[in-house]
C-alpha cells in the first residue's frame, strides 16, 4: 500500500474529553504513525502517515459521530509522508 501523510484540523469540543487518547488508540490500531496536539484555538490537529486505507480509516472515525467529545467540522490537507515519526504521540 502507499504511504500518505495527512494534517487534519479537528473543530468542536475536543479538549479535556479524552480525544486525543482515543485518536491515539485508533491510530496505533491501525498501525499509523503520527501525533495529536491540542492547539490554543480550542482545536486538535492530528497529523498521520501511514497507508493510505488505514488514513482513509482514521478520517472516517474521526468524522464518524463516535469520538469523544462533539466533533463540528474536520479538515484536512494530504501530503507527502516524511517517514520521519515513530510511533504515535499525543501533546
Amino acid at each position: 500500500m502507499t504511504p500518505v501523510r495527512t494534517a487534519i484540523r479537528v473543530e468542536g469540543i475536543v479538549q479535556g474529553v479524552g480525544f486525543r487518547y482515543w485518536v491515539r488508540t485508533k491510530a496505533v490500531a491501525l498501525g499509523l504513525t503520527g501525533s495529536a496536539a491540542n492547539l490554543d484555538d480550542g482545536q486538535v490537529e492530528v497529523i498521520a502517515e501511514g497507508p493510505a486505507g488505514a488514513v482513509r480509516t482514521l478520517l472516517a472515525e474521526l468524522t464518524g459521530g463516535q469520538t469523544p467529545g462533539r466533533v463540528t467540522r474536520v479538515t484536512q490537507r494530504w501530503g507527502r509522508p516524511q517517514g520521519q515519526l515513530r510511533g504515535f504521540t499525543e501533546h
